[in-house]
């Protein structure tokens, strides 16, 4: 995607229209030159209309993250989160992958207004769309080794959906282990990836994908039950708001699990769990699945189910599905 296309679309933003001559002026570009560039606009999975003799328009207005706000919201922060925000990006993990081996310090964070390669956990991709969505990933640093990690991606979980709480989103839960759902459908997903030491120091970059405003496009792309903030929300927190507030709370969860691990967040987690005394269906990543009900949460982030035949397991990887019946 070029930048022009992002430059034009920030003129389009306000949803009404726009001539292409008066864009193409305003960034000094041909209007041949501004056609070109909205032409990959479908591709970020939005919808963009032409009429003769009124310009473009966007079919839904979009709102761009605002850095100096979100600075705002987070210079009281320690240790500090360093924000960039990038238009577009394959993977904002990945990028931060790259900068974490590089030396990047704790508190580096990523967010980007589109990914074109989101990912998810088990090779999954994780579905955006330009203002539909909200997408970043955070580095941070322990001194306590990769081992030590257990539970990480349920504390995140846990700091996600208290601060969509915050920002007026009703019905927020968890589901294990790395999801935030309303009403069983997906809001959240979370994708941790850690490295280093046995005994430390170590490293982990925290992939954040939310839905914030689903459209058609992204809505075909998606194969499982999901929803957005926007339809969860009676006032709408703006995207900024949204990011803002999110990597704040985050930053203060990462700082208290680093000090107690997922002890910390545990109690809050049960609080907030779809699953609990569930049925569900279990999915381990190599084995056969199997019926269970869920008993509790470890002090590990294991998820403790009992089986049909009265058993009771520990699960540290797998998926699970609400059984209806």
């Amino acid at each position: 995607m070029s930048a022009l296309t992002f430059q034009a679309l920030r003129s389009l933003a306000d949803g009404r229209f726009h001539s292409g001559e008066d864009i193409a002026r305003s960034l000094n570009r041909s209007r041949a030159t501004l056609s070109e560039a909205l032409k990959r606009v479908p591709d970020l999975g939005i919808d963009l209309f032409s009429v003769p003799g009124k310009g473009y328009r966007l079919a839904q207005p979009i709102e761009f993250l605002d850095a100096a706000a979100i600075g705002r919201r987070l210079a009281a922060i320690e240790p500090p989160i360093a924000l960039e925000i990038v238009d577009e990006i394959d993977s904002t993990s990945t990028r931060l992958l790259a900068l974490a081996a590089g030396g990047a310090p704790s508190g580096t964070c990523l967010a980007a207004e589109w990914q074109s390669g989101g990912r998810g956990r088990r090779g999954r991709t994780w579905v955006s769309t330009l203002g539909g969505s909200l997408t970043f990933s955070m580095l941070w640093r322990f001194e306590r080794g990769a081992g030590h990690l257990a539970g990480l991606s349920l504390a995140v979980g846990e700091a996600v959906a208290r601060a969509l709480v915050r920002c007026g989103v009703d019905r927020v839960q968890v589901k294990w282990p790395n999801d935030v759902v309303v009403d069983f459908r997906k809001l959240a997903g979370i994708l941790v990836e850690t490295s280093g030491e046995s005994q430390g120091p170590s490293v982990a970059v925290i992939g954040v994908g939310v839905n914030y405003r689903l459209g058609e496009r992204a809505l075909e792309r998606i194969d499982q039950a999901v929803t957005d903030v926007a339809q969860c929300a009676p006032a709408v927190p703006t995207r900024t708001q949204l990011l803002g507030e999110i990597l704040a709370v985050l930053a203060e969860s990462l700082a208290r699990f680093e000090a107690r691990g997922f002890s910390a967040s545990r109690d809050a987690w049960r609080a907030l769990h779809a699953y609990q005394g569930r049925r569900v269906r279990v999915f381990p990543a190599h084995e056969a699945a199997y019926d269970a009900e869920v008993v509790d949460v470890a002090p590990d982030g294991a998820l403790v189910v009992s089986t049909a035949d009265g058993r009771t397991a520990s699960l540290a990887s797998a998926d699970i599905s609400l059984r209806t019946r």
